[in-house]
């Protein structure tokens, strides 16, 4: 059971204690002359309802926090961050099933997206959108092509991580730019064999996602394409990290 389930319920089952109560049960003690023996639940669920009810429109419609449990978007996001997510960047959904309330835009190519793992709904990953619906998209010699171009590399030199980031040291940082002039840092492993994947077509209402530490990233090369419902939102930025400690030049750092 995921945790937005989890949310919606107990703000769901509090909400109701707290109007009955006040609809029907308060009144009769009231009537009673009975006004302070309110009952330890009822107690609990006016106190509670209020925070469930704040965190809840915060984590469904405005911005939700997520931590980076993995290395595969090195050298953009570190293990340990802990990032925040526009939850309303691509639209307003309801919680839990995703329905699409308020369109207001679509995914760009370049974003940095958290989204629910198609192969498990339960599992929230994080990549960088590549592919846009009807994009014919290619990965050969860690070179990647988009509609058949290749896309600008520029080698910025060797990686130098600390804590967890240490294992990718040496690794070399390509400068990608894509076709619109957008440009992120990569991570190109030359000790791994490339990740090669030959062309496919980005189908409607779906997007390409890969990790940004391309040869350790399980991505859409792997499992196939993210279907627009499992959108979660866009990451903008980092407001924590902690790695065997707190690393103060990562707070508040802009997710490009």
């Amino acid at each position: 059971m995921s945790f937005e389930l989890i949310l919606v319920m107990v703000t769901a089952i509090t909400g109701v204690i707290y109007f009955v109560d006040r609809i029907v049960w308060r009144p009769k003690r009231e009537a009673a002359m009975m006004p302070d023996k309110e009952p330890i639940i009822i107690e609990y669920a006016r106190s509670l309802f209020p925070v469930f009810l704040v965190v809840l429109i915060l984590r469904s419609f405005i911005i939700e926090p997520f931590r980076i449990p993995s290395g595969s978007m090195y050298p953009t996001l570190e293990i340990g961050d802990f990032i925040a997510v526009n939850k309303f960047s691509y639209g307003v959904k309801l919680p839990v099933t995703q329905t699409k309330i308020l369109p207001i835009s679509l995914p760009q190519r370049g974003d940095v997206v958290v989204f629910k793992y198609p192969d498990d709904p339960d599992v929230d990953y994080i990549k960088r959108v590549v592919g846009l619906p009807g994009d014919r998209i290619t990965y050969i010699g860690r070179t990647l092509f988009i509609n058949d171009k290749p896309v600008s590399q520029t080698y910025l030199g060797k990686y130098k991580g600390v804590e967890s980031g240490a294992i990718m040291n040496g690794a070399s940082v390509v400068e990608e730019t894509f076709p619109d002039g957008q440009a992120h840092q990569v991570l190109l492993d030359m000790e791994k064999g490339s990740k090669d994947m030959d062309t496919v077509v980005v189908p409607d209402g779906h997007y390409f996602m890969m990790g940004d530490n391309r040869d350790h990233s399980n991505d859409s090369r792997f499992w196939g394409f993210v279907p627009e419902r499992n959108l979660k939102g866009k990451a903008f930025g980092i407001w924590m990290n902690w790695d065997n400690g707190l690393h103060f030049d990562r707070i508040g750092k802009g997710i490009d």
